[in-house]
């Protein structure tokens, strides 16, 4: 077995860590205590490119205890627990190419590293793993029978892959299963982005402006819980629809170009490119920390900073300064990468328990009916959706009432009207 981490003397720590999480993810363990009987992944190579956290090992482990075998490596290079990577290798056997802070060079080596473990099923967070193989490593694509992809930006660039007739294998869009996007994303990225702006500054929102760009899922999650801890919320969009709802629940609704000059701190939570550029930087005032919870640190436009800066200083871990010529400074936490895993810890287990469930029960699905899937972006089906709200709301100990028959019929008929 191979494996690229930092220090394998951290695994009892991790196990600790990946075991709390546990408690908190009943979903995946029934679905695991399932898999350990049923075997449905049985001598296969499962190849994921995932955050690897306390939460991600759950996941992993449900996947051995189907009989898989599985190589990980990180899917953002800030995103490593290396306890929980050293846990993975030594308590688990799972092969882990993840090394937190490893740099580019490193970091596609070990998307590489697990490339050549030959999979027959991914598993993204990004899709870069499905990229590379698709763009670089093509003579592995004779192995895959299917993938899955768990993120917005993931999903945005299987689409256009799909749609321009590159995509050479079926891959399933966990992100848009209603217990993922209505969870994870909104409760999740809302929770553990602010926890994550907060480990890195210890700033008070309460009184500040707050700037979100972005109001899908993870937008209003985030803009929420902002907003209950204080802040004052500005929203930018550029879908009217979404820009009219942000404005009908109380958040004031400007360009960003406009909200720059009011921004205390401001996070990107889009899935695009260049969010906080030039317009915004040339209004913004001085002190200004921005970041982003958006899969690519590629939302802030970080080239212009440091071409335009004339000076950079890192003011604390994760925490850097820009300097720009008439004396403003603009504070850019943890090199624009995932503010919730590089300075935080991510998703809470609870959210992250229904979203890798559809991860796991996805892939199930891929193995069932691989000779009937064709290569293209597929929604999760409807049935596993139900399955697992059902299954969170029994471990919660939720009850909720059926349809009488009499309702059933009611809901399916169309003679009966006013009475």
């Amino acid at each position: 077995m191979s494996c690229d981490i930092r220090d394998r003397s951290l695994a009892d720590a991790g196990l600790a860590r990946i075991l709390w999480a546990d408690r908190d993810m009943p979903v995946l363990a029934a679905i695991r205590e399932r898999f350990s009987r049923e075997k449905p992944f049985e001598g296969m190579q499962i190849g994921a490119c995932l955050h690897v956290t306390t939460e991600t090992a759950n996941l992993v482990r449900t996947m051995i205890a189907g009989g898989a075998k599985v190589a990980l490596c990180a899917s953002n290079p800030l995103s490593t627990q290396d306890d929980t990577a050293a846990a993975l290798v030594e308590h688990y056997g799972a092969e882990v190419f993840a090394i937190r802070g490893e740099d580019t060079e490193t970091y596609y080596r070990h998307v590489d590293q697990v490339i050549d473990t030959k999979p027959v099923i991914t598993m993204d967070d990004g899709a870069d793993l499905c990229d590379r193989i698709h763009s670089v490593r093509t003579e592995a694509l004779e192995h895959v029978i299917g993938g899955t992809e768990e993120t917005t930006t993931g999903v945005i660039r299987l689409a256009a892959m799909a749609a321009a007739g590159a995509l050479r294998y079926p891959s399933f869009d966990v992100n848009d299963a209603n217990t993922k996007h209505f969870f994870d994303n909104r409760y999740g990225t809302g929770q553990s982005t602010l926890d994550g702006v907060i480990r890195a500054t210890n700033r008070l929102l309460a009184g500040r402006t707050l700037v979100v760009s972005g109001y899908g899922w993870c937008g209003r999650g985030l803009a929420k819980r902002a907003f209950g801890m204080g802040a004052n919320v500005i929203v930018c969009e550029v879908d009217a629809l979404k820009a009219l709802e942000a404005h009908m629940e109380g958040y004031r609704v400007m360009k960003a170009e406009d909200a720059a000059r009011y921004a205390d701190v401001w996070i990107t939570v889009t899935g695009d490119l260049n969010v906080i550029d030039e317009p915004a930087y040339n209004n913004m005032k001085s002190g200004a920390i921005i970041c982003n919870s958006g899969h690519f640190n590629s939302e802030i436009n970080i080239p212009w900073l440091e071409e335009h800066a004339v000076k950079k200083e890192n003011l604390k871990p994760l925490v850097d300064e820009y300097t720009l010529p008439d004396g403003r400074t603009i504070i850019l936490l943890a090199e624009g990468r995932l503010i919730n895993l590089s300075a935080a810890e991510g998703h809470p287990a609870e959210v992250m328990d229904m979203s890798f469930a559809n991860q796991v029960l996805a892939a199930e699905y891929i193995v069932k009916h691989a000779g009937e899937l064709e290569p293209r972006c597929y929604a999760i089906p409807a049935e596993i959706d139900d399955d697992i709200a059902r299954l969170k709301l029994a471990c919660l100990g939720v009850e909720i009432d059926t349809l009488t028959p009499e309702q059933e019929k009611y809901l399916n008929s169309w003679e009966v009207g006013t009475v």
